[in-house]
């Protein structure tokens, strides 16, 4: 379950997932809107999941069956959980330059205050940090830490960084209705984003089943009045609130490439169908990966997601 897709990416075109984190998610945060639900393992350290030369062969191997139409336009770092906390990041990411495709790493920025993750994370082409808020209080609310991580050393580690990379920087946002969605809570963490310089800050709303299904995204209104105020700051913003499409890669085998996409990336129902269609499948596939616990239903905004079950 090392590669996925290549799946329609709102941010990065035709995005090759790499899933580097074994089984279940495990992550440093435990995220209310995280599309993936709680978090099953929760780590602080930096660890040993794949070896780097194994993760090589399972991508080449992927990569080596999909047809010319479904070559990726990034191998994106993208994991049911935190990619930063595997300890062979940077040694995975030079291994992947031998394929000539832009990599990317996808993360929560947990880990920035850490010199090894950023450096780790200088040699990818595309990086992606999460700054849901500069308040203490709201990012404890929404993005539930485990102990030991401080969000001042997270901002401090996020500077350091964006001094220093030469790649391509985004930050994303995801706005919650009621958490940090107030026009001085976005002034501040626009404040901070206007200092990283960004290549592009994204701005998101939950558009798949959340952690706690309480999560709302903000309305409409409130979406354009935060565009607004990154705009005030000379931050080049775009808006992640639409469906990406439903032209996923496959391999020809549509058990693993419902349980590999599943595991970071809930299947939208007409996204799925598409998925049967073009592995020459049925709809008794989904029946049965439910039937054996292993994929669920769960419906948000009124539509039907298809997402991978773990038992703990």
């Amino acid at each position: 379950m090392i590669a996925f897709g290549p799946i329609p990416s709102r941010r990065l075109g035709l995005s090759l997932g790499i899933n580097n984190i074994v089984s279940h998610k495990v992550c440093s945060y435990n995220c209310v809107y995280c599309q993936i639900g709680d978090t099953g393992k929760r780590l602080l350290k930096r660890d040993v999941f794949y070896e780097p030369g194994k993760m090589l062969e399972a991508i080449e191997s992927h990569l080596n069956k999909l047809d010319k139409e479904h070559i990726p336009d990034y191998l994106t770092f993208v994991a049911n959980g935190e990619p930063t906390l595997d300890i062979n990041l940077g040694k995975e990411i030079q291994l992947l330059k031998k394929f000539n495709i832009p990599v990317a790493v996808i993360s929560n920025a947990s880990h920035m205050d850490d010199p090894e993750v950023r450096k780790d994370l200088m040699k990818a082409d595309w990086v992606s940090v999460k700054v849901d808020t500069v308040s203490e209080d709201i990012w404890k609310k929404i993005n539930r830490p485990l102990d030991g991580i401080g969000l001042n050393n997270i901002l401090h580690g996020i500077i350091v960084f964006a001094a220093e990379y030469n790649g391509k920087l985004h930050t994303e946002t995801m706005l919650i209705k009621g958490l940090n969605d107030a026009p001085e809570v976005m002034k501040d963490t626009a404040s901070f984003i206007g200092l990283l310089k960004p290549k592009k800050a994204y701005l998101s709303i939950p558009t798949r089943p959340p952690a706690v299904k309480e999560v709302k995204p903000i309305p409409e209104e409130r979406i354009a009045e935060a565009w607004q105020i990154y705009q005030q700051e000379g931050i080049k913003t775009e808006l992640l609130t639409g469906f990406e499409g439903t032209n996923t890669g496959f391999t020809g085998n549509v058990f693993e490439d419902i349980l590999n996409i599943a595991a970071v990336h809930p299947l939208r129902e007409d996204t799925m169908a598409e998925l049967l269609k073009q592995d020459k499948a049925d709809e008794s596939v989904v029946k049965s990966l439910i039937k054996q616990g292993l994929i669920k239903k769960s419906t948000y905004n009124g539509k039907t997601y298809y997402i991978r079950k773990y038992h703990f």
